[in-house]
């Protein structure tokens, strides 16, 4: 009986090992050179898991990469250096939580591909952007007109600077408190120099009140110029361009002072804004001047569109020097960036259909 016992352990065990076997460290094809694949024989005993141990130069120190359960025989390591030499060990764990380690393998070094395969998607993506901005700059370039959606805020800008001029009064212009590093600032300066050109066509002061000692050397340099290409240098008055303050509410003290001295008929708040907007908006409506505002503060707009007649919105502000310069470049451009978004969008929504319908090889597609 004892021998019948003794069999039949050993041929329970035939063939089983309490050590990973075959295994194998690769460097991962179609990628960045950032990983290494490790790939072992499962184990047919007690095992609960699989920890992946990392030497890194030397198989010397090793420290866990990873951890993946009993029945997967696969892992990624990932977020590696290029270019360096890495050892591996596979440690099995079995139920008495007792470990048991593979030879060390290695080096192994991640090394880039010429082609990852993992960016097609994105590849594919820029490709057909690009080639649907070009169609539309030689489309705008060939004299046919360009659909634009009429933008409220902009279209309103000849009437203020109008309203302005009839009224012998002046326009404010508030850049807010960003730097020129903002991107809404430099948005700020192409709306300036419209606005500053058909001032100096009408001769209607221009007053602008600086938060930067940069921004307001430029703004500076924006309406001069404005006022020679309007065929007025005589009327550029440098003085009326000053820096007031860095301080937040020590610049809108500022300006709403300005706004109760002066009493402009019209006022134009475009750039970077903070708490300071609603003070802003209050203060010049109680004037009784048109007002409209310009911003991609989110956190801002509110207050804007309640105190202001106008407002232009987020993306409206940067697609301003299109709008009012008509340049077939810039045109073309916009409406390139429009035609891009409702490609995504669409694709968004031709994913959500696929994923429903039970396709998810769609999905994955643009998975990276």
């Amino acid at each position: 009986m004892l021998y019948i016992i003794i069999l039949f352990f050993i041929l329970a065990n035939i063939g089983y090992s309490d050590v990973p076997s075959n295994i194998i460290a690769f460097d991962t094809p179609n990628d960045n050179g950032s990983s290494i694949t490790i790939q072992w024989d499962l184990l047919q005993n007690n095992v609960t898991g699989y920890i992946i141990l990392r030497g890194i130069g030397s198989a010397d120190d090793m420290k866990i990469a990873g951890r993946v359960e009993a029945i997967i025989s696969r892992y990624e390591d990932k977020n590696l250096v290029r270019g360096k030499s890495y050892y591996y060990v596979v440690q099995a764990q079995n139920k008495e939580g007792e470990p048991s380690n593979s030879a060390a393998l290695g080096p192994v070094v991640p090394t880039a591909q010429w082609l990852n395969r993992a960016q097609i998607p994105t590849g594919v993506g820029i490709i057909i952007f690009s080639a649907v901005l070009i169609y539309c700059i030689y489309y705008a370039k060939s004299g046919k007109r360009i659909f634009i959606r009429h933008i409220p805020g902009l279209d309103a800008i000849d009437e203020a600077i109008g309203r302005a001029t009839e009224m012998g009064r002046s326009i404010l212009y508030v850049s807010g408190t960003g730097s020129i590093r903002s991107i809404a600032t430099i948005a700020s300066m192409n709306m300036l120099s419209r606005i500053a050109r058909n001032a100096a066509e009408y001769d209607t002061p221009l007053i602008a009140p600086c938060s930067d000692a940069v921004v307001m050397n430029i703004e500076r340099e924006v309406v001069q110029n404005a006022h020679l290409d309007a065929g007025r240098p005589d009327t550029y008055r440098q003085e009326n361009i000053f820096f007031v303050s860095e301080e937040q509410f020590a610049y809108a003290a500022a300006v709403d002072g300005i706004i109760m001295r002066e009493k402009p008929a019209a006022i134009f708040y475009m750039g970077l804004f903070q708490a300071e907007s609603l003070i802003f908006g209050e203060v010049g409506g109680s004037t009784g001047a048109i007002q409209i505002a310009g911003t991609d503060s989110t956190t801002q707009l509110p207050f804007f569109i309640t105190t202001c007649d106008y407002t232009i919105m987020g993306e409206e502000l940067y697609a301003a020097s299109a709008y009012l310069s008509k340049e077939p470049l810039l045109l073309g451009s916009l409406k390139g960036q429009d035609w891009g978004k409702l490609i995504v969008i669409a694709a968004i929504i031709l994913s959500i259909a696929m994923q429903i319908l039970g396709f998810n090889w769609f999905v994955s597609v643009f998975r990276v």
